[in-house]
């Protein structure tokens, strides 16, 4: 892992400095940004205080970004402890992971048991694992909280301890809370801040009901209200960014702010003619 007063002494390049450096996320998130990361960085705004994004996910314009202060939050617990645990305690989960088998009969061992009879550490380790060995590398959870996806059956190594340790790294000047998104940006959010709003999306088409990985849904109503905190945010002068789908309520809801439409895959339907689809950026100014 490079230190950034490393990558400082190290570099040719002058102009390269630490908030330049980008990494990958550590964990893969069905909904995840990185493929609408080139579409994405051509609305960071080129001065902002803070950057805040209330439904981090699995972080991908974070974690691109490398803000030099900022605030993360969601709604998903075990998400959140996971981020919190590889800020603090990075080396002990490494160690940890050490232990684990990427076998059937382990993966099941481990989805069977009680996240909350475990350690932050314990809890960490097994979303990582879960999240890279099972089906479709998919985070999702019944209306119980509990962890149903089956094994993947993919060989090889299960984590990168260098990705973990960055990943730590780029924390260590980052907020991270347990909260809902209206809590996050009513408590943070001031004029000049950079925010990013990764919402679940509104639904579209057979899949639309597969909400954000959360025993917590998110419906219309909720919509709703998130644009009227857009509408806010903007007026306070914040700068302003939102993902959702493009279906006819949200392009009309939005339909005062510039709107861009990108063809996009979808990786959680198990039929490959149907894994495209279509991503809008919002873009309040």
């Amino acid at each position: 892992m490079y230190k950034v007063e490393e990558r400082i002494e190290t570099i040719e390049e002058p102009w390269l400095i630490p908030d330049q450096v980008s990494i990958k996320p550590f964990l893969k998130w069905a909904g995840g940004k990185t493929q609408l990361l080139p579409e994405l960085i051509k609305y960071i705004p080129n001065n902002y205080n803070k950057y805040i994004e209330p439904f981090i996910g699995g972080g991908a314009f974070y974690f691109h970004l490398n803000p030099a202060e900022a605030v993360i939050a969601d709604l998903n617990y075990e998400l959140i402890v996971t981020y919190k645990t590889i800020k603090q305690s990075v080396e002990n989960v490494i160690s940890l992971l050490k232990t684990f088998k990427n076998e059937e009969d382990f993966f099941y061992e481990m989805r069977s048991k009680d996240p909350e009879k475990l350690t932050n550490i314990e809890r960490t380790a097994r979303l990582l694992y879960l999240n890279k060995t099972c089906f479709n590398g998919l985070y999702r959870v019944n209306k119980k909280g509990q962890f149903n996806v089956p094994y993947g059956k993919r060989s090889g190594n299960f984590f990168d301890s260098e990705v973990l340790r960055d990943a730590s790294e780029f924390l260590q000047n980052t907020k991270i809370e347990f909260a809902d998104y209206l809590e996050t940006l009513r408590k943070h959010a001031k004029k000049g801040d950079f925010i990013f709003l990764d919402p679940p999306y509104y639904p579209v088409g057979k899949y639309g009901d597969f909400k954000r990985y959360t025993k917590e849904f998110f419906y219309h109503d909720d919509q709703l209200a998130l644009k009227e905190e857009f509408d806010r945010l903007v007026n306070l002068g914040c700068h302003v960014i939102l993902t959702n789908s493009d279906h006819p309520v949200i392009m009309e809801l939005y339909k005062d702010y510039e709107i861009k439409s990108i063809e996009t895959k979808r990786m959680i339907n198990s039929d490959a003619k149907n894994r495209t689809g279509v991503d809008i950026i919002v873009i309040g100014r």
